[in-house]
């Protein structure tokens, strides 16, 4: 028996059919055909997809393949599929990944069917469409960007890629420093539940998960992710555009940065405010966006040939996370970063002007101190909430605040610089360098830096966290935190801010009520942040 939205998902594709179908025209007319059809996939799984083919155009057509993202079906790309057809005379397959809505079999979280069905689908288009072998494309959104590229590493048939808002490494996104990301998995299991059917793997490490044991997510994260396949995808020389928010709560963009860094290929890396795929989610459904629209020139020149100066602009283009300032492009990742400024953390004290105590940042080393705080309980200080801060920072340009008088010490280490007065960019990814003393084995801390204005109201630029696990009580442990890139411009007169907790309700935390941190900066090894600059 059918489940009953995959009965909802053939009536709506049914019905977008009936709206989409053109009327009738002559032969030579430039426009687009769509049919809802069925492919075997992989175990001839039954793969359910939307075919957009142009018409008044000849033939052979270049392909573009496009998975579905999690939790959604063929019609997410409907829209822009039907532009690249019309417009640009591209035959287009999307489909609903396997697991997912009218498409059958278990949700595998891209694994090694998720790749097989990608291929086969490609095959099906070659037998049964205008399509050309030699120009073949594939593109997604989160799910479908993640599969996008792991079939290019196995198929070299795949000519181009587009990937928006997906990731590169599975382990490092949802297990970032050995801290759960307990927002995004809980989202997604549910979304999982909700719109599809959990795969034996899934299911297994869903098990394993509520009983607290991570390894059977860890042991499948390799195989899924693209980082571990870099040299694959090198070789087989795909053309590879990723285009990714700042704020992305599902796919942090740092294992982005290090992935494009590390692809030889021709490649183009776009990053912009907002949060998992609200930067190109419009452009899907065919409306005018800057992503879908730098896409489709990437495709033009990589699958038509079509010289339209994509290749001799810069490749990395960046847009600042706050306030309106337009795109600013670099030849490189490594190039993002024109300095840094390096402050040393100095002992947190009360004076009269900061009445809770707060530590520097400094230009000069400043040893000999430590400073205890207490773990379990959260503070002002926290990085958001899923999809939704993320979105206020790109609509609205409203950031995740705090007010800095208010956190808790007694819950918090803080530490402030002096004014910038002329301003400053923030471009790259700050690294913390900090000695803390927990006194138990497994402890988490959250790291944090904000731009703080002169009545104590932080806008966060950037976090991370990281779990220590199995450290030897009492016993001093130096870590390095690396936050997540940014481009942030600091306002004149603001100042840059670390502050670092035990507790954030967008992750799970080893932190518990009744134990302790102690901060330090030792005379040998001196704790410091550092904060790129643009």
């Amino acid at each position: 028996m059918q489940k009953p939205w995959t009965a909802l998902a053939a009536a709506l594709a049914s019905l977008l059919l009936v709206m989409l179908a053109p009327p009738l025209a002559h032969a030579d007319d430039v426009g687009s055909t769509t049919e809802y059809v069925t492919i075997s996939g992989a175990d001839d799984t039954d793969l359910k997809a939307l075919v957009i083919t142009p018409t008044g155009r000849p033939g052979p057509h270049p392909l573009l393949v496009m998975p579905s993202a999690w939790g959604t079906n063929n019609l997410l790309y409907v829209g822009a599929a039907r532009r690249l057809a019309y417009e640009s005379g591209y035959q287009v397959v999307s489909y609903t990944s396997r697991g997912f809505w009218d498409s059958g079999g278990g949700i595998e979280v891209a694994g090694p069917k998720d790749v097989t069905d990608a291929r086969k689908v490609i095959d099906w288009a070659l037998d049964n469409t205008d399509a050309d072998p030699d120009r073949i494309g594939m593109a997604g959104i989160s799910y479908g960007a993640g599969i996008s590229l792991l079939t290019s590493a196995v198929d070299d048939r795949v000519k181009a890629v587009g990937a928006m808002s997906g990731w590169s490494d599975l382990a490092a996104s949802i297990y970032p420093n050995e801290t759960v990301s307990f927002q995004t998995v809980e989202m997604l299991l549910a979304v999982g539940r909700i719109t599809g059917r959990l795969g034996d793997d899934l299911e297994h490490v869903e098990d394993e998960y509520r009983r607290g044991n991570l390894q059977p997510a860890l042991d499948i994260a390799p195989e899924r992710s693209a980082a571990t396949k870099i040299d694959l995808i090198n070789a087989n020389d795909p053309a590879v555009m990723i285009a990714h928010a700042w704020n992305d709560g599902i796919f942090p963009p740092g294992p982005l940065t290090d992935f494009y860094s590390g692809l030889s290929t021709d490649k183009r890396l776009m990053l912009t405010p907002g949060d998992h795929a609200t930067p190109e989610a419009f452009g899907a459904f065919g409306l005018p966006n800057e992503t879908w629209e730098s896409l489709t020139r990437w495709f033009d020149h990589h699958l038509r040939g079509v010289d339209n100066g994509i290749d001799a602009e810069d490749p990395v283009r960046l847009k600042p996370n706050n306030g309106s300032g337009g795109w600013v492009t670099y030849p490189d990742w490594e190039s993002v970063t024109a300095t840094t400024d390096t402050h040393y953390l100095t002992e947190p004290r009360r004076s009269f002007e900061r009445w809770q105590s707060t530590g520097g940042l400094s230009g000069d080393p400043a040893t000999g101190w430590d400073y205890d705080i207490r773990t379990g309980v959260d503070t002002l200080a926290n990085s958001g909430t899923l999809l939704a801060s993320g979105a206020l920072q790109q609509f609205a340009d409203i950031p995740t605040g705090v007010s800095l008088p208010f956190v808790n010490r007694y819950r918090a280490g803080v530490w402030t610089s002096e004014p910038y007065e002329d301003g400053a960019t923030v471009s790259g990814a700050p690294l913390a360098h900090l000695t803390v003393t927990p006194s138990r084995a497994d402890t988490s801390l959250f790291v944090y830096l904000y731009a703080v204005d002169r009545y104590g109201t932080g806008a966060l630029i950037t976090h991370k966290p990281v779990t220590l696990r199995d450290a030897a009580p009492g016993e001093p442990v130096a870590i390095d935190v690396e936050l997540d890139p940014v481009v942030w411009d600091v306002p004149a007169g603001h100042e840059l801010t670390l502050v670092v907790d035990t507790k954030d309700p967008r992750y799970t935390s080893e932190s518990r009520i009744g134990g302790e941190v102690e901060f330090g900066s030792p005379e040998d090894d001196p704790s410091w942040l550092s904060v790129p600059m643009a």
